[in-house]
């Protein structure tokens, strides 16, 4: 087969397979409730007892309290990604917080917060 007739093939079928994801709404970000971000949590660290969540009004990011210390989960795609908030930095930006972490898998995330939101949450993480 010539390669520019399977370089087409593979483009069509790549992008054939991400509109088929997007249109059965595979491609939507994970809302966390209090209850979704707890059972979320506890999938990343099982030995953790959570003992409080704080949703993000958008539904994107969760700050939790576990018997490890405190917590950030966030939205990742349909997935959440969850870390420990030890040896984190807190920015603020326009839209809400930066979490920068000492940690090459994560190092910063930025979540969207409303003021009193993002008091909140500095205030709780501070706390600690």
């Amino acid at each position: 087969m010539p390669l520019d007739i399977l370089l087409i093939l593979v483009v069509v079928g790549i992008a054939s397979i991400a509109v088929l994801l997007h249109l059965s709404g595979r491609s939507k970000r994970a809302y966390l409730t209090p209850e979704s971000a707890r059972v979320a949590w506890v999938r990343h660290f099982p030995d953790d007892q959570v003992t409080g969540v704080i949703a993000a009004k958008d539904g994107h990011a969760a700050l939790v309290s576990t018997s490890a210390g405190m917590g950030l989960i966030w939205s990742f795609g349909a997935d959440t990604v969850a870390r420990h908030l030890t040896q984190v930095e807190l920015d603020d930006t326009a839209r809400g917080l930066r979490f920068k972490f000492h940690d090459f898998t994560a190092p910063s995330v930025r979540v969207a917060l409303a003021p009193e939101e993002r008091q909140l949450w500095r205030n709780t993480i501070q706390a600690t």
